[in-house]
């Protein structure tokens, strides 16, 4: 038996002058970030690595539009990517010190 549970939709967010451009920024940096790693890669990506770009592009073009046109609705993703790896940047950079 499949239990369904329907979340409610999570509210607008306040739309302040420059968002948008700055929403802009953030939307098309990442999926720019993984494709230039993807790329710059020293390994034999195969198949595997011309996919992962045309995904990022997608994802980018996806992103882009929704801070543009729907930026009430977009959620900025350098709070929920970047701290994460910011912490590990740290962690890494203590264990080096301690090392």
């Amino acid at each position: 038996m499949w239990m369904l549970y329907a979340r409610a939709p999570t509210p607008d967010v306040p739309v302040w002058p420059g968002r948008k451009w700055l929403a802009l920024l953030d939307a098309l940096a990442w999926p720019c970030l993984v494709a230039f790693i993807v790329i710059r890669s020293p390994l034999a990506t195969g198949v595997a690595g011309p996919v992962v770009v045309a995904l990022c592009i997608l994802f980018a073009v996806r992103r882009g539009v929704r801070a543009l046109w729907r930026n009430e609705q977009y959620r900025f993703s350098t709070w929920s990517l970047g701290v994460p790896l910011a912490t590990l940047l740290a962690l890494g950079a203590l264990l080096k010190v301690a090392a």
